[in-house]
């Protein structure tokens, strides 16, 4: 199994950035895909952004593209979400997600394992 715990969420102004962080204990954290998907509070969880097992390939909602990149360091078993350019509509608890199989990488059905979520709030 693999365990994920979200850490980096705050307040910040409009403008601003923050980096996301999502550990994951588990000796075959690199045999699974990652994804970033937020939720606001009583509704839906929604994709963010997902990353393939190596890296090389990654997948960005139309929402935050160009502001947000994800990356991963295997090495570390990290995988990071840098927000840059932050908007009030961003604001939502953020939840990190693995996926042992991959469709289409932007469906929640598709991850198997999730966080406990990090509160980001972006003031206007």
């Amino acid at each position: 199994q693999v365990q994920l715990v979200e850490s980096g969420g705050g307040l910040v102004q409009a403008g601003g950035s923050l980096r996301l962080s999502c550990a994951a204990s588990g000796r075959t954290f690199s045999s699974y895909a990652m994804g970033w998907f937020r939720q606001d509070p009583g509704k839906e969880r929604e994709f963010v952004a997902a990353i393939s097992l190596s890296g090389g390939s990654t997948y960005y909602a139309d929402s935050v593209k160009g502001r947000f990149t994800i990356s991963r360091d295997n090495a570390k078993n990290t995988v990071y979400l840098q927000m840059n350019s932050l908007k009030p509509e961003d604001t939502a608890v953020y939840y990190c997600a693995a996926a042992a199989g991959i469709a289409t990488m932007t469906a929640q059905d598709e991850y198997d394992y999730w966080g406990q979520g990090t509160q980001v709030t972006v003031s206007s």
